[in-house]
């Protein structure tokens, strides 16, 4: 085990940060140049029932006059926090910022490193079936209540748990976000993804669940066997190289276990108020919040219940939020796409282009294409429900020109939103996890490239057998 990975504070890795900082910098220039190279667009919006604004079909779409300065652009990072939708990134911000600073006075008062001890010790014998635990309440949260970013805090602890039981820091970010971001596209029950498009595509919410469950189980076998594959190869190097042990320093600290208890209760009740949000619908745009208030309640009282002093507590919150905030230039900079995009106003140019292509493919490909669509566009618009009001109003009526059904373009708008969030590098709760797991962006690509394409072929698969069935 190597203890000092398992046990350092959280910081973001200099060449990880630069690495990250060099690709979104990439990424902003391409888009820089698409503004140059595209011309201007607009589709007509109106609003819906509910208050919310979405593309007008009937109305059409027209070219205006696009484009972007330069200044503009190079200041887009700063002027994204007074943009449309710039309450979502501002929260973001505050959140990443509590994670640091908790996670900092966890691991300085020897709470985190007990915690990691106690779990080895309890389960270190039978760690694959903790594996395959850890990996379905992930798939669940983010399938079941549309858990992704709220699950940001919790992945540092898998991560450093990884590595305690002989494993790899990006084993950890498998068995946590990634599991996440695979239940949340699976979407049983996800109300940002599916409840919005069914609603959008005037379909009862939920309904048409059993080849979302079929996608679950099947997804869920593939993310198992994938990490638990990369997982026995470092166990087979580690044995080769007679390293690697799992080695139980566990030693019970009754002041240790009151302060568990304390963080756990807490923490526990926070979770458990995201759960009530797939019924309560009022909790849905504050679950963010709810698991970071719940998230810094438990870290003060749990520190504080194991010893540590304000004062040192108060340094010590500091000293992770100055660790962490290297974060917060990634974060902008990535959320500056989609805001260079529309403001040169070409974002809806490049739907409608996608569109047009869609319309003169064969029936079977059509299906797959607005799976690629969605892909696409979750590059430049990481929030799915932001998505779903720019795209379920043009692919549907697509889809049903061939013959299929709303429902399953649901499915494939899910697809499509919800694996490549964690893959894209525009996506904040990826550049924040990989971050604090001192995990860099390629490494990151290396690892789950892999399951990105195999698990394209097993969902391309279960949209063509969708179809096949008239579902």
């Amino acid at each position: 085990m190597n203890s000092k990975n398992a046990n350092k504070g959280l910081n973001i890795s200099v060449k990880s940060f630069i690495v990250a900082i060099a690709i979104i910098l990439a990424l902003m220039i391409g888009t820089y140049i698409l503004t140059i190279v595209l011309p201007g667009g607009e589709y007509a919006r109106t609003i819906d029932a509910s208050g919310n604004t979405i593309i007008d079909t009937a109305g059409g779409f027209r070219n205006v006059e696009g484009g972007i300065s330069f200044w503009k652009w190079l200041l887009s990072p700063i002027l994204v926090l007074g943009a449309e939708g710039s309450g979502t990134i501002i929260a973001v911000l505050i959140f990443l910022l509590v994670i640091g600073g908790v996670f900092n006075a966890l691991t300085e008062c020897g709470l985190m490193n007990y915690m990691l001890n106690k779990i080895v010790h309890r389960f270190g014998s039978v760690k694959y079936k903790l594996m395959a635990v850890l990996c379905f309440f992930f798939m669940a949260m983010g399938s079941l209540v549309g858990s992704f970013e709220e699950v940001v805090p919790m992945s540092p602890i898998v991560v450093a748990l990884a590595i305690a039981l002989g494993w790899d820091a990006v084993t950890g970010v498998g068995m946590s976000l990634l599991a996440a971001g695979c239940g949340f596209a699976a979407g049983v029950a996800n109300p940002f993804t599916i409840g919005v498009a069914q609603g959008l595509a005037g379909l009862p919410m939920f309904s048409g669940i059993w080849l979302r469950l079929v996608s679950f189980v099947c997804i869920y076998a593939l993310l198992y066997g994938f990490l638990s594959m990369h997982a026995r190869k470092i166990d087979r190097t580690n044995a080769i190289e007679q390293k690697g042990e799992i080695v139980d320093n566990y030693v019970q600290d009754g002041k240790m276990d009151k302060a568990l208890v304390c963080f756990g209760v807490i923490l526990g009740v926070g979770i458990a108020t995201v759960l009530c949000s797939s019924f309560i619908t009022v909790l849905q745009d504050y679950t963010m919040i709810i698991v970071a208030l719940m998230f810094l309640v438990a870290g003060i009282v749990s520190t504080l219940a194991a010893g540590m002093k304000g004062r040192e507590l108060g340094r010590s919150f500091g000293s992770g939020l100055v660790a962490i905030s290297p974060s917060i230039i990634m974060i902008l900079m990535a959320s500056s796409i989609k805001y260079t995009l529309v403001e040169s106003k070409i974002l809806d140019t490049m739907l409608h282009g996608a569109v047009g292509i869609a319309e003169s493919m064969p029936k079977a490909e059509v299906i797959l294409f607005i799976y690629l669509i969605c892909l696409v566009m979750n590059f430049f618009i990481p929030s799915g429900s932001a998505k779903a009001f720019l795209l379920i109003p043009l692919i549907v009526p697509i889809a049903q020109i061939f013959g299929i059904s709303a429902q399953l373009c649901v499915v494939a708008f899910a697809f499509g939103d919800g694996f490549s969030n964690v893959f894209y590098p525009t996506n904040p709760a990826l550049l924040i996890t990989l971050g604090l797991s001192d995990v860099g962006y390629g490494q990151w690509a290396r690892f789950s490239g892999k399951f990105q394409a195999v698990n394209l072929l097993l969902t391309s698969a279960l949209l063509l057998l969708g179809l096949a069935v008239g579902y």
